[in-house]
């Protein structure tokens, strides 16, 4: 099991990017949270199998409909197991 951190940059925030995350993390039977940045970004830590986290990073550059992906940076690391779903943060 493996874990990615994702920052996502571009026009991200206020097109549903957080809540179409989390359905497409839960499709993907994947564990953790998403959540907005100051910056404009959305964070997204995800804990699963490389081959799900690698289809999760594939919608990522695209994200829903109204959203316009600009940049992703993805730091991958080894399941740490301490997430039990996964959340919308605040």
């Amino acid at each position: 099991m493996f874990r990615i951190q994702v920052l996502v940059s571009g026009n991200v925030q206020g097109v549903w990017f957080r809540i179409s995350t989390q359905h497409k993390a839960n499709e993907l039977g994947l564990k953790g949270w998403v959540k907005n940045l100051f910056s404009n970004a959305v964070e997204i830590k995800a804990e699963g199998t490389m081959e799900d986290l690698s289809l999760m990073i594939g919608w990522l550059q695209e994200g829903p409909p109204n959203a316009i992906v600009e940049k992703l940076s993805i730091n991958w690391d080894i399941s740490k197991n301490e997430f039990v779903r996964f959340e919308i943060k605040k």
